[in-house]
């Protein structure tokens, strides 16, 4: 089950957007899309066993479709990767919706089994979507392509590049070794990168600037680097920290989290870092 979730899931992160490795950029809009995915209770099929998935069409469609030309697509660079030893089918197959979430998801379909097959199914009332056959061919892999999915996957987060970003976010964690220098701030993204939350190590001021917003409940807006190492959860390279007004509403909600963590934040703030100069 967690396998078969895991590839809808890669589908539904392609039909946003295309890269070769992900981490956690669009991971919360993609799961979002799956809430009203359901799974049938696994049974047996002829010479092994068989789980079904439904997903609604009106949520679904897009998913489902960028998952199968994928999943094409895969198959490809997998054979040609066989064939020839070469790997470079791989690169190309990150424009069908080819990725390292995928070809983990594909690995945990078929290890530990004798291979996996899979199909899809259009709604009859709905029909297939443009340019899909009314009963697209099954896709199957087998142990033996495990080594090129592996070594397809480790390359993909090798090459994924970072990605200069300005984030605007709302200061959730702050803490650093003494009451001066640089210290590591954690971010609520609210716009500018898609993740949801970010860890920044700042410099003195940026860092006193950073506490003083969180303080008064203000989101900062910071520039840097999205690294793909470590899932594009962290921003590199970060400054030029400042504060972003904000609307009474969301103001007071930024206030409301401060005050439900404030022991905390002074514990990892520091008199010095966030009181008045």
């Amino acid at each position: 089950r967690a396998a078969a979730r895991a590839t809808l899931l890669a589908g539904a992160l392609a039909a946003r957007a295309r890269a070769g490795y992900y981490g956690a950029r669009h991971r919360r809009a993609a799961e979002a899309s799956l809430e009203r995915v359901l799974t049938g209770p696994a049974g047996t099929a002829t010479g092994g066993h068989q789980l079904t998935v439904f997903v609604p069409v009106e949520d679904g469609r897009a998913t489902t479709a960028t998952l199968l030309r994928a999943l094409y697509a895969l198959r490809d660079a997998v054979d040609y990767q066989r064939a020839t030893g070469g790997m470079e089918a791989f690169d190309a197959a990150v424009a069908a919706g080819v990725s390292r979430e995928l070809t983990e998801a594909v690995v945990a379909l078929v290890q530990g089994t004798e291979g996996a097959r899979v199909a899809l199914e259009w709604s009859p009332a709905a029909g297939p979507p443009p340019g899909f056959s009314t009963r697209p061919e099954p896709v199957a892999f087998t142990p033996g392509d495990l080594p090129g999915l592996r070594e397809a996957g480790a390359r993909y987060v090798r090459d994924e590049p970072s990605v200069p970003v300005r984030v605007t976010g709302a200061v959730v964690r702050l803490g650093r070794a003494g009451p001066g220098g640089p210290g590591t701030v954690r971010l609520r993204v609210l716009a500018g990168a898609d993740v949801a939350r970010l860890r920044i190590v700042l410099d003195e001021d940026d860092y006193r600037i950073a506490g003083h917003a969180h303080l008064v409940g203000l989101p900062i807006r910071v520039s840097g680097r999205l690294e793909s190492r470590g899932g594009f959860r962290r921003l590199s390279r970060a400054g030029g920290v400042a504060p972003v007004r904000v609307d009474d509403a969301e103001r007071d909600r930024l206030l409301k989290s401060l005050q439900e963590n404030l022991d905390f934040f002074e514990e990892a703030c520091g008199e010095e870092a966030c009181g008045e100069p």
